[in-house]
């Protein structure tokens, strides 16, 4: 006996092939059971990572400029009283440069964290503590700084001054500069930067 099967038949089987071509793969990527803990690990680490350099990158962003008023106002307005090694009887000629951002927060020989935005300065022989002046030997500029770090480590430089400091006296541009470093008495130190605050403030 022939069996025919209707038309419409035909037809359903036709739509049904076609919309099983269209259907998306299941994806070879996808794995069934946990994820391996190695690479969980790792992506978790390298999360933190990336949160951490833009919270830092964020922070240094917020920072005001050295030149900024408020900025130096604050600097120097909460310094710690002078209570510092008398080296008034200290003086040296040579070249100075400043570092800035890149040891932003970073710890002193001190123990102090690293303020670009504060007058600090790093020499290799003075006692940490004492206090500074240091006058740009090309504009007569000059600025009060407490030495709270060792360096400058490179051949030719007497001082590294901070990027404050260093704004101040005009080295920022050129990145070094001859000067002169004075020593100074905690009561010297005192008159010396009550006259630049009062320089600044103007």
């Amino acid at each position: 006996m022939n069996f025919r099967l209707p038309s419409q038949f035909g037809t359903l089987a036709v739509f049904f092939a076609l919309t099983g071509c269209a259907l998306p793969p299941k994806s070879s990527d996808q794995t069934t059971g946990s994820a391996n803990p190695k690479n969980a690990a790792r992506t978790a680490a390298a999360a933190n990572a990336d949160s951490a350099s833009l919270n830092f990158d964020s922070a240094l962003a917020s920072m005001p400029a050295a030149d900024d008023k408020n900025a130096q106002r604050t600097s120097l307005a909460d310094a710690e009283p002078i209570d510092a090694t008398d080296v008034s009887d200290f003086r040296q000629n040579g070249r100075a440069s400043w570092y800035g951002r890149a040891f932003h927060g970073h710890r002193t020989a001190n123990g102090e964290r690293y303020d670009m935005n504060a007058f600090t300065a790093a020499h290799r022989t003075l006692p940490l503590a004492s206090y500074i002046k240091v006058t740009n030997s090309s504009n007569g500029k000059w600025v009060v700084v407490k030495v709270n770090d060792r360096g400058p480590y490179k051949r030719g430089r007497v001082l590294d001054l901070s990027y404050a400091a260093a704004k101040l006296i005009g080295l920022v541009h050129a990145g070094t500069g001859r000067v002169k470093i004075e020593g100074l008495s905690p009561q010297e130190a005192r008159v010396a930067r009550g006259e630049m605050l009062a320089s600044i403030s103007k």
